[in-house]
């Protein structure tokens, strides 16, 4: 069994009621959220 890593196309946007960026994918339903974008990133690509 092998894995590649593969970069994800994604949008951020910026949520002013809570201040919060959230990362959306492109390719798939999932989503990130975090205080910086970073953080959203990170989250999309590794999820809890």
């Amino acid at each position: 069994m092998a894995y590649f890593k593969q970069e994800r196309p994604y949008r951020v946007t910026f949520d002013l009621e809570e201040n919060i960026f959230i990362v959306y994918s492109t390719n798939t339903n999932q989503h990130g959220i975090g205080i910086t974008i970073e953080q959203a990133i990170h989250n999309l690509k590794n999820p809890a």
